[in-house]
């Protein structure tokens, strides 16, 4: 989920595979045939906590609007008193997004907001640096067409903090952007888009986005358990949070972008909302208004052909023809969510008025998808819906054939999210490697693609008819008794190298190996589990995805629908006191050479500047080993790293204003502007 430069935050809010490709499975499909649908789903969730390492799950399946399975396993509170249980509640990350578009359909239905009609119309306030944000709607919105450049979620997930920054910055961080393609070209995931929609909705109904969804969804549909970060919430009733890189409970998770990852939910409550697309419960969303929701829209800009897929986005749904399901002649609709803590998938069968939900702490929307997805096929085995439950596909083992001797042009570099490919191809056999891709190789077959030699993933190029070239990729992914996932879609964009003029070069050449260091980040932020400090690496005159425009530039300019061109993003280096600063979709790092040895005396002061910034500092020899004392202030927190990065202390999640110093570890201290941090080093 965490990916490149400024996605650490940005790709939580998607449906990301964390699933290795190389991991096969066969059908079980045998094994459980004499099990009831409860066991298996019993089975299935205690596999995910016992052997997938996921802290805990919680899962329901409805049937014509009866909740016939519902269930839990794992852990909550680390002292375990607090059992899991139906009513225990959890994020839903992305899936709030489906709370967002049916809001705005509600709208619809209520005659006070056209799809088809600009956004500037109903939030006159709404403007960009690109006069064709004015062409921008409703619709564009929900099916992410607009060209919105991807994601401004600086201090987004917070550890029990309901702040609405994101929320209430996001018209302004707008108003400095570019779009990266023209409204309607095609679909590719933006979470601003529904940030945009929750104002969208607030603007038009003249009530908090809170109020709205309680009013309209929460309330007639019975949903006791769903809520925001804007509700007053007993942090006794959520899931317990864990992490690798710290001893004991974390804090609840709080997503500030509520419209767009941001909803408190259960499982039970999710089933019940599916209802509204099923058309049982048509009093509270019409027919109409569902059922345009599940419209292939993506169809409406670039796409790739059709194949076996888990994103064909509709209006909010990831997917309105989910595999495997669409191998069954069934519709099926998926959403699925991801925030830094929290993960959730919801599967709706509405031609069989049916749904499953899955939430976990930890681990991925992709995992719950699958057990949703098992759960809904396994029901509709018993019931005689489906006669069995077909084996995984694959594309076999590849057999080489002679390969066009043209297709070498298509060698090169490709640029995809946060990242750069470097595709090499002789005979016969392509190579892909990247920075945070594993190297990968393919063979030429028979029918024009290139496979892998598991016979999982296939690659091919396509020059589409916006003149741009990009890599296909469809990938069928098995995990050992829970399914199969499959992806088809243009995974990166042919770019050529760009020749820089010797003023840039040089500006460049001086960054190259350094590292950034975030400081505008809340000292409440999840994001401070670990040090985030991109690296300046170039190659090509690109650093990662983003093309190097001038000696204080870089702008994201490919254009790939789907997830792989989401989070576009221009940056602009900057000085400030002799130091040089990044600005980043909202968020503003420092250069390292503005990280300063803590003063080795026994006792100093530091003071959040007017700026707010953060102040980092780097743990001389001197003090390593010495035991720091902080006296903190009303508003603000530190965080200690040794030398790898790692968490050493977060006095927002351990309370403790005490800490051994690490050798060339690292501190950073944040807080409100003006807020000061007495520091005292004793042995």
């Amino acid at each position: 989920m965490k990916k490149g430069f400024t996605l650490t935050l940005a790709a939580a809010l998607v449906l990301t595979p964390l699933i290795p490709t190389n991991v096969m499975a066969s059908s079980i499909a045998a094994s459980v045939s004499s099990k009831t649908l409860e066991k298996i789903a019993s089975e299935k969730a205690a596999l995910l906590t016992e052997q997938y390492g996921i802290p805990s799950v919680q899962y329901a399946l409805i049937d014509n609007g009866v909740i016939t399975v519902s269930g839990q396993s794992g852990i909550n509170d680390i002292e375990g008193k607090i059992p899991l249980t139906k009513e225990t509640i959890y994020g839903i990350g992305s899936t709030s997004k489906m709370f967002t578009a049916s809001a705005v359909m509600k709208l619809v239905d209520e005659g006070k907001i056209n799809l088809d009609t600009p956004v500037v119309q109903y939030i006159t306030d709404f403007k960009m640096e690109d006069e064709r944000y004015k062409k921008i709607t409703p619709r564009m919105l929900l099916n992410h067409s607009s060209g919105i450049q991807g994601s401004s979620l600086n201090s987004a997930f917070l550890f029990n903090d309901p702040d609405t920054y994101v929320h209430d910055s996001l018209l302004k961080n707008l108003s400095t952007q570019k779009l990266k393609a023209e409204p309607g070209a095609f679909s590719v995931y933006c979470n601003d888009g529904f940030t945009l929609a929750e104002i969208l909705v607030e603007r038009v109904s003249n009530k908090t986005f809170t109020a709205f969804i309680h009013d309209n969804f929460a309330v007639p549909l019975g949903m006791n358990h769903t809520m925001t970060p804007q509700d007053m919430v007993e942090t006794s009733k959520f899931a317990g949070l864990y992490s690798p890189a710290y001893e004991g409970q974390l804090p609840t998770e709080t997503t500030n972008a509520i419209g767009t990852g941001g909803i408190y939910s259960t499982a039970e409550d999710l089933v019940r909302f599916s209802q509204i697309f099923t058309g049982k419960r048509a009093d509270v969303l019409s027919i109409k208004s569902a059922q345009a929701m599940e419209q292939e829209e993506y169809r409406k800009g670039l796409w790739p052909k059709d194949a076996d897929n888990s994103m064909d986005f509709g209006l909010g749904w990831d997917s309105v023809r989910l595999f495997p399901f669409n191998n069954y002649g069934i519709k099926a609709l998926v959403k699925g969510g991801d925030t830094q803590m929290y993960h959730s998938s919801l599967v709706v069968l509405p031609e069989q008025n049916m749904a499953a939900a899955v939430i976990t702490s930890g681990g991925s929307s992709s995992i719950n998808q699958l057990l949703a997805s098992e759960l809904l096929l396994q029901a509709m085995k018993e019931k005689g819906t489906i006669k069995e439950i077909k084996p995984d596909k694959s594309f076999g083992k590849p057999v080489k054939a002679d390969m066009p001797k043209d297709l070498v042009k298509y060698a090169g570099y490709y640029s995809t999210q946060g990242d750069q490919w470097n595709v090499a191809i002789k005979d016969g056999e392509l190579s892909l490697s990247g920075t945070f891709a594993p190297d990968q190789k393919f063979i030429y077959t028979k029918d024009e693609t290139f496979v892998d030699e598991d016979g999982n993933t296939k690659v091919s190029f396509v020059k589409e008819s916006n003149g741009r070239t990009y890599l296909w990729m469809s990938q069928y992914i098995s995990v050992p008794e829970l399914g199969q996932l499959a992806f088809s879609e243009y995974k990166a964009e042919k770019v050529e190298g760009v020749v820089l003029n010797k003023e840039t070069a040089d500006a460049w050449a001086k960054r190259e190996g350094k590292s950034y260091y975030p400081v505008n980040e809340k000292f409440s932020s999840v994001a401070n589990m670990s040090i985030i400090r991109p690296t300046i690496k170039t190659s090509e005159g690109y650093f990662n995805d983003i093309k190097i425009t001038g000696a204080n530039t870089a702008e994201s300019l490919h254009q790939i629908p789907g997830t792989a061109g989401r989070d576009t993003l221009s940056i602009l280096f900057y000085a400030k006191e002799g130091v040089e600063y990044l600005n980043a979709a909202a968020t503003v790092y420092m250069s390292e050479d503005g990280v300063k040895p803590l003063y080795k005396g026994k006792s100093s002061i530091t003071t959040i500047q007017a700026d707010g910034y953060a102040r980092w500092f780097s743990v001389p020899e001197s003090a390593a080993g010495k035991k720091m004392i902080v006296k903190m202030p009303a508003k603000g927190g530190f965080m200690v790293y040794d030398e790898t990065g790692a968490l050493v202390n977060n006095t927002v999640i351990s309370g403790k204003n005490e800490v051994v110093l690490p050798a060339n570890g690292y501190i950073v201290f944040a807080g409100n502007a003006g807020s000061s941090f007495g520091i005292t080093l004793v042995k």
